[in-house]
């Protein structure tokens, strides 16, 4: 059926993914947190799933949004390591918040960048015992084709050839099959991202093919399909009756709601909440010898 699509690797998986050839699935859970990394490791894997070979971390947590000061700085803390573990060593980062401002649900990657410390403009211009513990890192939002009129692949390889990071991180809202997963799930995966994908709006990846660097990918899913909302209530509603779903089903997702998403009516809130925490993340990536309160002064300042 149609419209059924998702950005996390996790929902693609399924809960049989730990006994599929190709793929590796480790799961612990900390605290409130749940964590599942994922390897696929070949290429029959990949073409199966749909998904390059690479690594997919998920944390999972059912008030990412709203929980409280422990588990949010668990996350944080997740967050970080997992995107240092993903980093080359040395070498300037290249941050890049895709989406709309102007469309709450798909303005996460912009509110991340506005709160990322830059530093890469402070090598050049303060002495060297300022600058000297502090990692390059350069940060835009480009914006979306129908505003640019340019595909943001093609902006990002003008940067990356000037700028000549060692690696670019991509900061995305996705799309989720399961409502549940919104505003609840954080996907870091070192394979890049196709802008718009989950929603069937297929642009030019931010990949290693199409960059010449490494490009690690962090999103959050923001909108659901209003059709796998809908299969969810008559698949409940049916199986009461122990009725038969599957072309009803079909007629909802294809004829009736088609391409259309849906999103939380707090998701204003969401977003500015979960760009808080990511950019957090990852200015503790960035920059792992400052500590909290130093990156707050370099912040605020």
């Amino acid at each position: 059926m149609r419209g059924f699509r998702t950005d996390l690797a996790m929902e693609s998986i399924g809960s049989g993914g730990t006994g599929r050839d190709g793929v590796r699935v480790e799961e612990d859970c900390l605290g409130e947190v749940n964590r599942t990394r994922i390897v696929i490791e070949t290429p029959q894997a990949a073409a199966s799933l749909k998904r390059p070979c690479g690594e997919y971390i998920t944390l999972s947590c059912a008030g990412l949004s709203r929980c409280d000061t422990e588990t949010r700085q668990r996350l944080i803390g997740l967050v970080a390591g997992s995107v240092r573990a993903m980093l080359p060593a040395e070498g300037t980062v290249l941050v890049v918040g895709l989406g709309n401002r102007n469309v709450t649900a798909d303005a996460l990657g912009t509110r991340v960048v506005e709160r990322l410390l830059v530093t890469r403009h402070l090598q050049s211009a303060l002495a060297d015992g300022i600058t000297g513990g502090l990692r390059s890192v350069s940060a835009i939002a480009p914006g979306v084709l129908g505003i640019t009129g340019i595909e943001t692949a093609e902006l990002c390889r003008g940067l990356v050839k000037h700028v000549n990071p060692s690696a670019v991180i991509a900061i995305d809202a996705l799309a989720a099959f399961d409502s549940s997963r919104i505003c609840t799930t954080v996907q870091i995966a070192d394979t890049g991202i196709e802008p718009g994908s989950g929603v069937g709006n297929h642009r030019l990846g931010l990949t290693r093919n199409t960059l010449g660097v490494k490009v690690i990918a962090v999103g959050v899913p923001m909108v659901v399909y209003a059709s796998t909302i809908a299969r969810d209530a008559v698949s409940r509603l049916m199986g009461e009756y122990g009725l038969r779903a599957d072309v009803l089903l079909e007629k909802i997702s294809e004829s009736y709601l088609g391409e259309m998403v849906v999103t939380p009516r707090e998701i204003d809130e969401m977003v500015i909440s979960v760009a808080d925490l990511l950019a957090e993340g990852l200015n503790r990536a960035l920059q792992p010898q400052l500590d909290a309160e130093t990156l707050h002064t370099f912040l605020h300042a």
